[in-house]
This record gives structure tokens, C-alpha cells and sequence, in this order.
């Protein structure tokens, strides 16, 4: 039977449900069509590959764990994620990592797994994604590890929080032996179980949706530095250099000058785009171009109370606001008084509202909440879709997802990053990472009509995918359903639709599927002919397309 590991009495967040209660047990290969994979009981890696067109060949081992994986108390579901046509990455659930070399997989292939490397990385993971790469004649495999970890800081949420260790494992050659040793480690900490998480086929970056966000934990190091910049810039933060107001005729200015200074110090340096402010031999105080022009023989300065220097400014041209005083300057801060605040506010008004939707009669109302039914409302109130750079560990493109929801990734073409399926309306529109373009970084490259509001009825969903092909869309039940979505296909009867009178060239089928089990489904994974289903004891092949 499959290796299934039940959630322990401590793993009762959400966040546990989702990465590890449901996670699939059904590893496709995509680089051999057709080839899936499970853990068994013993701890044996076994392969089903499809021999004739529903015929299954008898699960054959390809590799056995080493280690006794009853003998653990607090272990997670072994994981398998396939690199490249010849690496694969496992883990045994007890937070060791295998990288393998497999040689040439698929149909009947004399497969040897090879370990190359075997470490222990600290507490259970499981491996959410690798990719296989070569960098400057250096072969590497990066992989991500997820973990739902305690968290003793965390008293308001649910105590636990979310760690993405993304691990790069290197080829070393010392006196002509060749080695794997583990090149760099970094680790992501976030506060939910990601939608999707992928590292780029170049190992430069990595993309992440998630409903909350991550960041990079830096070493002690970086931390220091860190906190030192920040203590400079909240120090900056403190005192702004000066103040200023405006009307619509004029500017002032005040800045704070040591006591010592006197009149004849101060230097101030009218033009009519430009200001320069000295004080004694110092560089300048504030020297630069203003927003805009100035009557600069009308301007004049004064120092009060001998504590500040106030400078006046007369605008050329009445009227508008100035965003800013010197362009490019932000050491000073802008003072409203409370009449221009109340203008302000009344010039807006026009773009509020007290009413949630006024006007609901008028021509396409911003949103209609009555349109949307329940099983439309889901639990997030948005994702967001990052991309981190591996070398900066910084975010170099964030997407706000809004009401898109997620709904699954899929592996279109083995050498790109993994799809993600987003919802849009009532469609649901399939994404291609491209992180070598990046003028078109996300390309839409397919659409399943009506399908995100189809599968928001499905109250038991556990698991979503579609054909490499795009060809049709499945998801299954908990239990025994699964239904699967056809692309519109041409009719070679003529169809009216009655209410309209027209014509009717295409027509999108949905099949429904009922196992003959009583286990739960425990893997999904679809290719373009066939989808496969696993449960405890049995796997299901079912044929959806015809060979081509």
C-alpha cells in the first residue's frame, strides 16, 4: 500500500492541512509521459508506467529508502521531485535529503538510482520543488524543503509559521574525485502555506504566490548591518533637516540653526528656479532646484526668536500646490494647516461615498455583490505573486493577485517552471513563468472557460490539474469523484441553440468518473491521453483523449 502518513495530533493548523494533509502521493514524471511514481509501505520507490493504451505494467521498485521509516515518531510523507530526464530529488520524511542519480527513466529502462548525495538537514520537510542546472561547467540541483515549524514568538496567530529552505547542492572535484556537497543555504519564512513555489530553470531566482508574504532570514551578519542601516535611517527619520508651508502665493521655510550662528553667518542665495542656504564656511545646508519658478527679488529671510532661520518664497505663478520644495530633496517635511487639509477633503468628496453602491441602477456598477453567489466568496482576501532574486535575496517583482483565485500548478513542459492556474471571472486562465523574459515574465498561455466557476461549487475538491496539452481540466473529490472538463470541440451534427436561434459550432463535454473504491484519493496527475488516480491500495487509469 502507499506510504500514507496520517496528521498527528499536533499538526491541527490549516497550514498543516494544506501542505502535507493534502499532498499528492502521485509523482508524474513529465519528462517520460506516462511514467508515474508512489512510496510504498517498505519504504520502496515503485513505478507504473502504461504499457498498451489503459494497460498498466506491474509496479516495479526503482529504489528503496535505507532508512526504517517506522522507526520514527514525528516523521512527514516521503517526497519525490524530479530535477531533470536524469536527477531526481527524495526525501524520507525524516528530514534527510537523496539526490539521485537516475540515468535514463521511462518505459522499460534498466533504471539504477544511484545516491550521490545523502545528508541530514535538520527537522522534517518535504521537497517542494528542484530543478537540475549547469553553471559554469559545475553541475548543481537547487532545492526548495517546506516546513510548518513552531513558533514561540507567535502568540496571537497560530503558533506555527511557514520556513521555504532553498538548498543548491554542487559538483566538487577534489584530486579527480567528484563530489556533491551542498554549496549554499537560504531560508524564506512566511506565515502560510505557499499556493506555488518554484525556482527558476537557471537557479537564479525564485517565484512564490502565497497569501501572506515571505522573507529572505538573513545570518547574523546581514542582521547587524541591517539593524544598523535601519537605526540610521530612523535616526534620519527623527529630525527633518527643515519645515515648510505654502499658500497659493508664497513659501515658507523655517530651519533650526545652532545658537552660535549670527546674522552675518548666513549666507541665502536667491535665483528664480534655484535656492542655496550656508551657514558659515560649511557646505551647503540646502542647495538645489526648486519645484518651480520664484519672484527672486521679492524673496527675503529673516532668523526668529535666534533659534531659526525663516526664509519666505514668492511664486511666480499662483495657484498650484508644490508636491515637493527643492526637486530630488526629502530631508524636509510639508506642514498643512487645517484649512487646507478641510480643502482638500472637499475636493475629494466627489470620489466617496457613504452608500457601499449608490447607484446600483447605473451602467456597470464598480461591483455588484448581489451577482456573486456563496460558494464564489473564498476564504483569502488576496495572494500575491513574488519573485526573489537568489543573489540580492530581494523581491525584484511583486504581483497583488487581487480576487484571482488560485486554484493549481501544473508542469506543461518539464524544461520551464511549473504553470499556475489563477481564476479570472468565471474563467480560469493557465500561466507560463518565463524568468529568462522579462518584459513577458507571466505568459497566459491557455483558458478553460467557465471552470473557476464551475469548480467553486465543489464543496469535497482535493486536487486540480490539467492536460499538458490544455485539451481538458480535471479535479477530484475526497472520495471516488472525479470530473473532468473537455475543451470546446467542433460538432459534426448541426445544434441550434433554441433561445437565441443561432448555431451552435462547438460544444465543451464534462464527464463525471466513480472509482470503485471506498479509500480516499490519495495522487491525481493527468497527460494528455490520461488521467491516473491513487488511493491507498489500487491506482486508476482513465482514458480521456484517444492515442494520436
Amino acid at each position: 500500500a502507499v506510504a500514507e502518513v496520517k496528521l498527528r495530533d499536533d499538526q491541527y493548523t490549516l497550514d498543516h492541512m494544506r501542505a502535507f494533509g493534502m499532498y499528492n502521493y502521485l509523482h508524474l514524471d513529465s519528462w517520460y509521459q506516462d511514467n508515474v511514481y508512489y512510496v510504498d509501505q517498505f519504504g520502496r520507490v515503485m513505478n507504473v508506467s502504461v504499457t498498451l493504451d489503459t494497460a498498466l505494467q506491474k509496479p516495479r521498485e526503482v529504489f528503496r529508502l535505507p532508512t526504517d521509516l517506522t522507526a520514527y515518531d514525528n516523521r512527514l510523507c516521503a517526497s519525490i521531485h524530479f530535477s531533470s530526464s536524469t536527477w531526481v530529488t527524495l526525501s524520507d520524511g525524516t528530514g534527510r535529503l537523496f539526490l539521485i542519480k537516475s540515468g535514463k527513466r521511462g518505459n522499460n529502462a534498466s533504471e539504477k538510482w544511484e545516491i550521490v548525495f545523502n545528508e541530514e538537514l535538520g527537522s522534517p520537510f518535504i521537497i517542494a520543488h528542484s530543478v537540475s542546472f549547469v553553471k559554469s561547467d559545475m553541475r548543481s540541483v537547487a532545492v526548495l524543503l517546506l516546513r510548518v515549524e513552531k513558533d514561540e514568538l507567535d502568540t496571537k496567530g497560530s503558533g506555527f509559521h511557514i520556513t521555504l529552505e532553498w538548498v543548491t547542492i554542487a559538483e566538487i572535484s577534489k584530486e579527480g574525485d567528484h563530489r556533491y556537497e551542498i554549496f549554499k543555504r537560504r531560508v524564506l519564512q512566511g506565515k502560510s502555506v505557499p499556493h506555488y513555489a518554484a525556482i527558476e530553470p537557471s537557479g537564479d531566482g525564485l517565484m512564490i504566490v502565497s497569501y501572506k508574504p515571505f522573507k529572505f532570514m538573513q545570518d547574523e551578519d546581514n542582521k547587524l548591518e541591517e539593524e544598523n542601516d535601519d537605526a540610521k535611517a530612523t535616526d534620519e527619520k527623527k529630525d527633518p533637516l527643515y519645515y515648510w508651508q505654502q499658500t497659493e502665493d508664497d513659501v515658507t521655510i523655517t530651519v533650526h540653526i545652532p545658537q552660535e550662528i549670527t546674522k552675518d553667518d548666513i549666507k541665502v542665495h536667491f535665483s528664480p528656479d534655484n535656492i542655496r542656504v550656508t551657514l558659515k564656511d560649511q557646505p551647503p545646508l540646502m542647495e538645489g532646484k526648486l519645484y518651480s519658478s520664484v519672484d527672486h527679488e521679492s524673496c527675503t529671510w529673516i532668523i526668529k526668536d535666534n533659534k531659526s532661520l525663516e526664509i519666505s518664497l514668492i511664486k511666480k505663478s499662483e495657484g498650484p500646490r508644490w508636491p515637493e520644495l527643492i526637486i530630488g530633496d526629502t530631508r524636509g517635511e510639508f506642514i498643512m494647516d487645517s484649512s487646507q487639509c478641510s480643502e482638500i477633503a472637499e475636493s475629494l468628496m466627489h470620489l466617496t461615498s457613504e452608500v457601499m453602491n449608490p447607484n446600483p441602477e447605473k451602467e456597470n456598477p464598480p461591483c455588484n455583490a448581489q451577482e456573486l453567489e456563496e460558494c464564489d466568496a473564498f476564504l483569502e482576501d488576496s495572494a500575491s505573486l513574488c519573485r526573489f532574486d537568489g543573489d540580492t535575496l530581494k523581491v525584484t517583482h511583486v504581483i497583488n493577485l487581487g480576487s484571482n483565485q488560485y486554484l493549481f500548478s501544473v508542469v506543461v513542459d518539464p524544461r520551464e517552471m511549473p504553470c499556475f492556474c489563477l481564476r479570472h471571472d468565471v474563467d480560469a486562465l493557465l500561466w507560463q513563468p518565463h524568468s529568462d523574459q522579462p518584459e513577458n515574465m507571466w505568459e497566459h498561455i491557455a483558458t478553460f472557460n467557465a471552470l473557476g466557476y464551475v469548480q467553486a461549487s465543489k464543496q469535497d475538491k482535493k486536487f486540480m490539474t490539467c492536460a499538458p496539452d490544455y485539451s481538458y481540466a480535471a479535479l477530484c473529490e475526497c472520495l471516488r469523484r472525479v470530473f473532468i472538463y473537455r475543451q470546446p470541440t467542433p460538432l459534426s451534427t448541426v445544434l441550434y441553440n433554441r433561445k437565441e436561434g443561432r448555431q451552435v459550432g462547438q460544444v465543451a463535454k464534462q464527464l463525471v468518473a466513480t472509482l470503485e473504491a471506498n479509500d480516499p484519493i490519495l495522487g491525481f496527475q493527468a497527460t494528455s491521453e490520461r488521467l491516473f488516480v491513487l488511493t491507498t491500495k489500487t491506482l486508476f487509469l482513465i482514458k480521456v483523449n484517444p492515442g494520436n
